[in-house]
């Protein structure tokens, strides 16, 4: 029997009868894993999460999100500081796909995160909104979404985006992360991207009101959605700054880059070399691979694969279908260390937004 086949399945839990923070009574000991794995791999976590976290909580209060109760009832269960400071990271790169596929548009993406341990705490959570039912690939304790898809409607991601410079020089490069930071904090009735994405899945009923809304709603902090529908055609990238967007239905492959560059902003990377060769790697890699019709994840390879790759998954909305395994940092790159997890949906009609 090889390794891979006793490996442990990507778990569902279904929180569609309430509140996704009512979960965590019953994963608490999972929920305090992820906070250990984040904290712990930052220097000073501990000190960190303590200052950090008032100021986490005051910015969620003002950006007017509907979902701070919930974060407030993970923090009271699990007891421990870091729980808002984890809400408000914005610390991972990805690199993601949209393309047509004989089942219907399909989004493949995987997460880097420089966390150990959050490969094997992965979860999918199914999820009930006024729109329908979705399903969630995030972590115990996290409120927000990052990777979802919600059948016969439409899937979405996040990937981060650059951050902006103020100096040419390296040496100050801590201090552009240090006010990207910041002025993310200071920001006031606009939604963390995590958030509206959430509230996305939950309120819209179609591929276009999903567009609609990730276009125009304001956002704390410059993000990247890669959004498929059911039809083909149906895929696009949306690049958002706080009040501004930009979208384009061509070349559905991306990083964590503009696809016009500009000096004045650092791409995010994870993995070796320069940020900006990083992305062109990782990005022209996914872009050139022929299997697009595959159910397998034959795609997740160097450089798109690296040693903070954590998560990879499919996702089709036409078919409910959604692909999830977890990794793990092994010699300088990643294995897979859950089982390639699939999770099928019932697909349900819904109205055009045109009707």
């Amino acid at each position: 029997m090889s390794n891979h086949s006793l490996m442990e399945s990507v778990k569902l839990i279904d929180v569609s009868d309430g509140a996704a923070s009512g979960h965590v009574r019953q994963r608490e000991a999972e929920a305090l894993a992820v906070r250990d794995a984040c904290l712990g791999w930052l220097p000073l976590g501990g000190l960190l999460a303590r200052l950090a976290d008032p100021i986490v909580r005051g910015w969620m209060k003002r950006s007017g999100t509907a979902y701070t109760a919930e974060i407030d009832s993970v923090a009271r269960t699990l007891k421990k500081p870091g729980i808002w400071l984890l809400h408000g990271a914005y610390l991972f790169g990805c690199t993601a796909l949209a393309d047509d596929t004989a089942q219907g548009p399909r989004l493949r993406r995987t997460l880097d995160w420089p966390f150990p341990g959050l490969g094997r705490l992965v979860e999918v959570r199914r999820h009930r909104g006024a729109a329908g039912e979705f399903l969630n690939v995030t972590w115990p304790g996290f409120v927000g979404v990052l990777t979802a898809v919600a059948p016969g409607r439409f899937a979405a991601s996040i990937n981060q985006a650059p951050m902006r410079r103020r100096w040419r020089t390296p040496v100050l490069l801590w201090l552009d992360y240090v006010l990207n930071a910041l002025a993310g904090l200071r920001s006031s009735g606009r939604l963390p991207p995590e958030h509206l994405l959430r509230h996305v899945f939950e309120t819209c009923a179609s591929f276009d009101e999903a567009q609609h809304l990730l276009e125009t709603a304001p956002v704390a902090r410059p993000v990247l959605f890669l959004l498929v529908g059911t039809k083909p055609g149906e895929r696009i990238v949306i690049e958002r700054e706080e009040t501004s967007a930009r979208t384009y239905r061509d070349d559905t492959v991306f990083a964590n880059d503009w696809r016009e560059r500009h000096p004045t902003w650092r791409p995010r990377a994870c993995g070796s070399g320069e940020p900006v060769e990083n992305n062109i790697r990782r990005r022209t890699a996914l872009a050139a691979w022929s299997g697009r019709d595959a159910d397998d994840f034959d795609w997740v390879t160097a450089p798109v694969l690296n040693a903070c790759t954590r998560l990879s998954v499919e996702m089709c909305p036409a078919t409910g279908q959604l692909t999830v395994a977890g990794w793990e940092a092994d010699s300088g790159s990643a294995t897979r260390v859950t089982a390639i997890s699939t999770f099928q949906q019932a697909v349900q009609k819904t109205r055009s937004s045109g009707q």
